[in-house]
């Protein structure tokens, strides 16, 4: 990405991970029209600095730069940064992060 780009507060910018191509034991390969969409994968490239509590306190983020999380479909706001897509969400909005 040839600009720096940073989530404001608590969201974080993904990266859509590609989907792999999938096969049953015996070698059949699943189409992506047959697959279940429930839920979406994608690498964290940039976080915001956190939440503000009402006294004024910074929460930070769990999530860090790197991470890969797991997040329902159709979650944040689609975006396109420098011919690439990215997704922008919440943190509270993924499921699980895998590190």
């Amino acid at each position: 990405m040839a600009k720096k780009a940073t989530p404001l507060g608590d969201r974080i910018l993904v990266k859509i991970i590609g989907d792999k191509e999938e096969k049953t034991s015996s070698g059949i390969i699943i189409p992506d029209s047959v697959k279940m969409e429930n839920v979406s994968q994608g690498l964290v490239i940039s976080t915001g600095d956190g939440i503000f509590t009402q006294n004024g306190t910074l929460i930070p983020m769990t999530v860090k730069i790197g991470d890969e999380v797991i997040f329902p479909p159709y979650t944040g706001t689609e975006v396109k940064l420098d011919g690439q897509e990215y997704v922008i969400m919440r943190e509270s909005e993924a499921l699980l992060v895998c590190k």
